[in-house]
């Protein structure tokens, strides 16, 4: 897949089929989108127009919109779709005020070299969305693109599940999570320092630092999970959370992975969530928490053999 961050030079070589949205999460229902989009391009180069910051973040300031995956883990998840080419829009206020007929003549004829678009029935745009796909089809004819719509039932079913997944995130549910997504939900972040009880305990831990701050976490507590590390699949267990049993008051997320003794300081890595194991909790004393950790390890070991199974 060709990723392009968009810049004004840009002119698209050969003749498109374009789909446009957000695509947070590429879901499994976004993922029925790009391979109609695929299978009906019709020999045309496959495009995706999704923009970045989220719309949202741009037009209102005081959003606390929190999204299913960063920038990069969307590029990760889009490149394995099948696609020809991601267009990656900088969506700013000036973008914004663009009218309905000038974004499709000199943006998507000019720029992207529009030939047919497949598009959401409800699917607004141009200057305060007052455009629609009725406008859509009268451009087609002045311009000679196709336009092809996605069905109300299709378009209901994605914001169903992009709305139980954030649901079942902010609940802890990662197996309907999971489900609905058709992949295991990441966190991507930096390892960094932390204050070192782990080791103190024998549970020396990774501390994830995720830079942006609008990628939703999930719901405090403990989680079964695993990263490819080197190449190399490693599973353990991870704590989001504040630490109350030693006292601690802003959250963190640490990862204690299992047979590991690597030095990954400074490493970016991915987690993946596999299973919700417990809530958080605040116990009397450390070997309390000691005990109820290696607890929570026999449970997470005997998880991985379930995962192998499977």
């Amino acid at each position: 897949m060709n990723t392009i961050d968009f810049f004004d030079a840009y002119r698209a070589k050969n003749p498109s089929a374009i789909t446009i949205g957000t695509f947070d999460g590429v879901h499994v229902g976004h993922k029925k989108i790009i391979e109609n989009l695929i299978e009906k391009s019709e020999g045309l180069n496959t495009m995706l127009l999704t923009f970045f910051p989220h719309p949202r973040m741009v037009l209102q300031q005081d959003s606390n919109i929190k999204l299913i995956n960063t920038i990069e883990e969307r590029i990760q998840l889009l490149e394995a779709t099948g696609l020809n080419t991601l267009i990656v829009y900088p969506f700013n206020k000036e973008f914004s005020r663009l009218k309905a007929r000038d974004f499709v003549r000199d943006f998507l004829i000019k720029h992207l070299n529009l030939k047919k678009i497949i598009i959401g029935y409800d699917h607004r745009f141009g200057r305060n969305r007052t455009a629609n796909i009725d406008d859509l089809r009268e451009f087609g004819e002045a311009f000679d693109f196709k336009v092809a719509e996605i069905g109300a039932k299709e378009i209901d079913d994605i914001t169903i599940s992009s709305t139980k997944i954030r649901k079942a995130l902010n609940e802890g549910d990662i197996t309907t999570a999971n489900t609905y997504l058709g992949y295991e939900f990441m966190l991507t972040g930096t390892v960094i320092s932390g204050k070192g009880l782990g080791n103190t305990i024998d549970f020396p831990t990774a501390n994830i630092h995720i830079k942006e701050d609008y990628k939703l976490i999930p719901k405090q507590g403990v989680y079964f999970v695993k990263s490819i590390i080197d190449d190399q699949p490693v599973f353990g267990m991870m704590n989001i959370g504040t630490n109350p049993t030693v006292k601690g008051t802003s959250e963190s997320i640490e990862v204690h992975f299992f047979d590991f003794d690597r030095d990954i300081y400074d490493k970016k890595i991915q987690i993946r969530l596999l299973k919700r194991l417990r809530d958080e909790q605040k116990f009397d004393s450390i070997e309390h928490l000691k005990a109820q950790l290696k607890n929570d390890k026999q449970t997470s070991l005997a998880l991985i053999q379930e995962y192998h199974a499977e």
